[in-house]
This record gives C-alpha cells, sequence and structure tokens, in this order.
C-alpha cells in the first residue's frame, strides 16, 4: 500500500464523501473485527456513507442477560450481536421505531417471577402495547419467535433483565438447528439492516486466559474488568474453551464464510473497543490471520482511547506487538507485518496514550503512524464517530 495517505486523512476528499452519502448503497465494504457497543455509534453515523459494512463480532460473552440464555440452551452470546445490527438499522423507514424500540426492550430486573411471565405472555400474545405498535407482517413474525421461546424455556429460566431482542434472536436460532447466521439474517430484514452482521464463530465456546502469573481464567464476564473487579495480573495468553467449567484449550478453524467476507472488504479495520475480548479473540479461529493477509486492501488498528481495564501492563507499543501476534499466530515467520497490518490511527492532541510508538521501526517493517484528529472537544476522550467514518472512507 502506498502512503500519500497522511494528506487524505488530514483532509478527507469532500467529493468521495458526498457521492457516499448521496449512494449509500454503493458504498465501500469497510470490514470491523470488533465485539461489544464501543463501535455502535460509528455504525450508526457509517450507515449515512455506506450499507455495505461488515462486522465480524465476538459471541463469547458469558455475563448479564446472554449469561442465561447460553446456560440454558448451550448457545453463543447474541447480545453484542442484537446491539450492533440495531445499531445498523434504517432508521429512515417509518416502520421501524417500533421495532426498535420493541428489540431493544428489557424486563424488569427487580420484578417477582410471576410478574415478569406475565409480561412474557402479554408480549406473546400480542397485548403489550410495544407489539401492537408494530405493523403487520412483521408482529406476526415477532409473536411467532416470541411464542417458539415461551415454549422452549426451561423451567425456573430467570426472565429478570432479559432483552426481548435476545429471546427473539435465541428463538430463531433453536429453530433453525441451532444456527445463527440464518436468524441473524431474517433479524437484519425485519429492522432494515445496512451492513453484514456475523459471529467469528457460531460454535459455543467461552474464552479463557492465563495470566502473567500463571493463574487460568475462564469466562469473558471475569475479563474485562466491567461486572467483576479487574484483573490483579496482565493476560499473557487467550484462548477458548468448551464450557466455564472445563479450562481445555481448543482449536478451532475459520468457516469458509468469514474467509469469504474477509475476501470481500476494502478495508479492514481493528477498531478501538476491550482490547483481549473484543478484538483479539476474533483471531482465535485457526486461518484468520492467513485470510487477512490473502487480501491486499489496507488494514487499520484504532487504539483505545479511554483506560481500558484489559490493557494492564500493556503500552501502546505493546498493543501493536500483541496485535499483530495475534493475527501472524498460524504463520509466525511466514505472514509479513505489513500483510496484516498497514496504519495505526493516533490523536496525539486529545488522546492519553501510554508509551510512545518508535515509528521509524514500524515503518521499516511496512506500518505506518498516522497523527490525526478523531476526538472532539465536547466528546473528550472518546472517539467521535463523525471524524472517524469520514477517514475510514477516504483510505477504503
Amino acid at each position: 500500500m502506498k502512503f500519500t495517505i497522511s494528506r487524505e486523512i488530514n483532509r478527507p476528499d469532500p467529493r468521495r464523501l458526498e457521492l457516499y452519502r448521496r449512494n449509500p448503497e454503493l458504498g465501500p465494504k469497510i470490514l470491523f473485527f470488533s465485539g461489544g457497543s464501543s463501535l455502535n455509534e460509528t455504525s450508526e453515523e457509517l450507515i449515512l456513507y455506506t450499507h455495505n459494512s461488515i462486522h465480524i463480532m465476538t459471541a463469547m460473552d458469558s455475563g448479564g442477560s446472554s449469561a442465561q440464555l447460553r446456560d440454558a440452551f448451550d448457545m453463543p452470546a447474541i447480545g453484542d450481536i442484537r446491539k450492533r445490527l440495531l445499531a445498523l438499522a434504517d432508521r429512515t423507514w417509518s416502520g421501524n421505531p417500533a421495532v426498535l424500540r420493541l428489540f431493544g426492550y428489557r424486563l424488569a430486573k427487580n420484578a417477582a417471577p410471576p410478574l415478569l411471565w406475565r409480561e412474557m405472555e402479554s408480549l406473546a400474545d400480542g397485548e403489550h402495547p410495544l407489539v401492537r405498535s408494530v405493523s403487520e407482517p412483521m408482529r406476526t413474525i415477532i409473536r411467532n419467535f416470541l411464542n417458539q421461546f415461551r415454549e422452549q424455556m426451561p423451567l425456573g429460566f430467570d426472565l429478570r433483565g432479559a432483552s426481548i431482542g435476545n429471546l427473539i434472536l435465541a428463538s430463531g436460532y433453536l429453530n433453525q438447528r441451532r444456527q445463527l447466521d440464518p436468524v441473524i439474517y431474517l433479524f437484519s430484514q425485519l429492522v432494515r439492516g445496512r451492513g453484514v452482521v456475523r459471529p467469528v464463530t457460531d460454535h459455543s465456546l467461552h474464552l479463557g486466559a492465563e495470566l502473567k502469573n500463571g493463574e487460568i481464567v475462564i469466562g469473558q464476564h471475569l475479563l474485562t474488568g466491567k461486572e467483576h473487579p479487574p484483573l490483579q495480573h496482565p493476560i499473557r495468553r487467550l484462548f477458548l474453551t468448551r464450557s466455564l467449567g472445563d479450562a481445555t484449550a481448543v482449536e478451532i478453524p475459520v468457516s469458509e464464510k468469514i474467509v469469504e467476507l474477509i475476501s470481500e472488504a476494502e478495508l479492514i479495520c481493528y477498531p478501538m473497543g476491550s482490547f483481549f475480548t473484543s478484538l483479539l479473540a476474533n483471531f482465535l479461529p485457526a486461518g484468520i490471520g492467513e485470510a487477512i493477509r490473502a487480501n491486499p486492501c489496507p488494514k487499520v488498528f484504532i487504539p483505545n482511547t479511554l483506560p481500558d481495564p484489559e490493557l494492564k501492563g500493556k503500552a501502546l507499543p505493546e498493543q501493536v506487538e500483541t496485535l499483530l501476534s495475534y493475527l501472524k499466530k498460524d504463520n509466525p515467520q511466514g505472514i509479513a507485518d505489513r500483510e496484516v497490518l498497514n496504519l495505526v490511527l493516533l490523536d496525539e492532541e486529545w488522546a492519553g496514550y501510554t508509551g510512545l510508538l518508535d515509528r521509524q521501526n514500524l515503518r521499516g517493517r511496512g506500518i505506518e503512524v498516522i497523527d490525526c484528529q478523531l476526538i472532539s472537544r465536547l466528546r473528550r476522550p472518546l472517539i467521535d464517530e463523525k471524524f472517524l467514518v469520514p477517514i475510514l472512507l477516504s483510505l477504503s
């Protein structure tokens, strides 16, 4: 990749941006490896310019309401996938507000089980105001999913805090022979999604981590520092397991459909978010790095500008090297750095990064470091999607 790029980043081509804005269905295929919610605002901004973005996401969350579904049905986590699908929904369609309200609705966290069951019945029977406000035929489709979930819901299932969108996705998963892709496609059609969302694997797996002191921790909810106290020692190694009760690492191959999506990308982005559980977890299936290497498009890393509990002991230089090690893990000697990473985007004026990158060393390895405005005065220290999206469009 040739880097006449600094000028393009600092002054995105307004004609190109206007062309994408007028014809977003012809916009570029920007592929993101991510999980969590850190990219949702960016996704909402992105659909103004392209309806072709690709979102490969982790599905290993083991906390929150997703944990109830995973425990009951031995299925992948779907909460982050639901949120991304809603972020990509077409908000210009008149019927979508009612659908989005329903899919984003959660049952009360502190209500008694009989009250929650009655509300679930009201939703499935179409008597609930949120369901009544949805137009046909979507109302019938949604009711069918909710009734199917109600029939398969095990005795004693905890409905406290349950997301209705998650229940619909879970119902579809169970009725599609435990495949996520068909129900994600249908869910996307229901909200008129403007992008492609796929789990990096639809196996029901969990994340495990070996810490620097040798301790083994199993479960994403224990790694993020959000639902539980932050880890006391840095993460040395991330791996996949079959269950929360089994620390045996398992290897799975990347699926052909994920390889195909990677091959179609015009820009590959490693965005901000929880560094290990939202970003690096995507590269655990064997063959991901080789698929990225095979696509000659630009590959961009956007480090966090917010404190990330998962990054204990890792300053900016260590983050870049760790990212490269996961991208090259299948063939460390056969994959060149420049084949999986070309560009690191920083906002050195507004972000408080720890550590300094050796730009000369990275340039010798085919990686450019570009300082550009990513953060607005009002949003500091958050990355502002209105700055980030034009930069990504200019690079694609």
